[in-house]
């Protein structure tokens, strides 16, 4: 008489789970590439229709005005790409996707964890692509400090993307609400990060008002990196980025467990 043994279940983690949540996130990307692009067209414009402006006057900086202005712009597709993406799983939770998400074996984690984590590579990729189309115009990057570049500017759209998945799960039942606190924050902090216009002349409330935005630390650590400096801006830069990062993920999973309990 034999008995039938029961093979032992693996059990599963919250990074692997998270990995497979991020596949599924990236799929539709992948499957369609021409949303990178569309992501893309608000910076892109600032760059052909603003960048222009910048390189005929004088430069922020001593060399080229496109090393000043592009990484700038770098910052602004993190922060367009990014803060707008809880859209996406606010409508997910309205049509009942996340509902069937929540009974799957993936950790719950797992399911706030791997969306987050998946706005990194579409983010490196239009940051590329961006970096591409202003060489032929003199922009000359370091090629190590651009690597570095592309790894903060990811490390913050992580972070924000979390802050904004966080969002649509709090407001979840009202989209208006979203798109209000959206627009509220985006273009103060955008001003405010000096990726557009130095504001080492401004008033003494703003300049104040742009240390203590992390964007700001992000920008000017960006500047540095693609110019091939190190200097303390790139560490406060990571700092800025990581301490996001660190706080949208936890805030998105305590209002994760909250809105599910």
């Amino acid at each position: 008489m034999t008995t039938a043994t029961a093979t032992p279940t693996r059990p599963r983690s919250v990074l692997s789970d998270s990995v497979i949540v991020m596949g599924r996130e990236l799929r539709p990307v992948i499957s369609d590439p021409f949303s990178l692009v569309a992501g893309m067209v608000q910076p892109l414009f600032f760059l052909l229709l603003f960048g222009p402006l910048i390189a005929a006057g004088a430069p922020p900086t001593d060399g080229s005005p496109w090393a000043w202005f592009v990484p700038g712009i770098l910052v602004m597709t993190a922060l367009f790409g990014t803060a707008g993406t809880g859209s996406n799983l606010q409508f997910d939770l309205q049509n009942g996707s996340h509902e069937r998400l929540l009974v799957t074996p993936l950790s719950r984690s797992s399911l706030f964890i791997g969306r987050a984590l998946k706005e990194f590579m579409p983010l490196v990729a239009q940051a590329v692509i961006v970096v591409l189309v202003m060489i032929p115009f003199g922009f000359r990057p370091s090629p190590a400090g651009a690597v570095l570049g592309l790894v903060l500017l990811g490390i913050l759209g992580i972070g924000i993307g979390s802050l904004s998945y966080a969002l649509a799960i709090a407001v979840r039942r009202q989209d208006w609400v979203f798109w209000t606190v959206h627009q509220t924050v985006l273009f103060p902090l955008m001003i405010l990060s000096g990726m557009l216009l130095p504001l080492e002349n401004g008033p003494a409330w703003m300049r104040t008002l742009s240390r203590l935005n992390p964007l700001t630390h992000v920008v000017n650590a960006e500047r540095e990196l693609f110019a091939g400096q190190l200097s303390p801006d790139v560490g406060l830069g990571f700092l800025a980025a990581t301490v996001t990062a660190t706080l949208g993920l936890l805030l998105g999973l305590r209002t994760l467990r909250t809105s599910t309990s």
